[in-house]
């Protein structure tokens, strides 16, 4: 007995179109590309002076990071002197830790600006971030 067998169903699935496949690939590949080109992280670029003796400090309240060129940021916001005044004086800044992340090549004076500014108000724990030297 011979049985008859169906060739359009065979002829179909002997050859598999693979170009769509490869353009849906190609469509993914690009979107990706496109899409995580966009991504920025802004971050503060500051380079830490190095210190022979330093202390690693566990908690602090305000983070004041002055840049190379004197742009200070209170808390990742770029803020000036009178700005930071208002800050540490509307907060309860006595019983405050603050910290100072000042560029290796910031000047000195914008540091001790903010360092007076400081203890002008009664802040007496005052902090200058370092890296160790090894």
């Amino acid at each position: 007995m011979k049985f008859k067998r169906d060739t359009k169903l065979e002829h179909g699935l002997g050859q598999i179109d693979i170009a769509p496949l490869i353009d849906v690939i190609f469509q993914l590949l690009i979107f990706f590309m496109l899409s995580s080109s966009f991504t920025f992280q802004s971050a503060i670029n500051v380079k830490l002076p190095k210190a022979l003796t330093s202390d690693v400090i566990k908690e602090e309240n305000f983070i004041i990071t002055i840049t190379r060129e004197n742009v200070i940021y209170v808390n990742g916001r770029i803020a000036a002197l009178k700005e930071l005044k208002e800050n540490l004086s509307q907060s309860n800044s006595a019983a405050q830790t603050i910290l100072i992340k000042a560029d290796r090549r910031a000047s000195v004076g914008r540091i001790v600006d903010v360092w007076d500014l400081c203890r002008n108000l009664g802040i007496e724990r005052i902090n200058i971030a370092t890296n160790q030297e090894k």
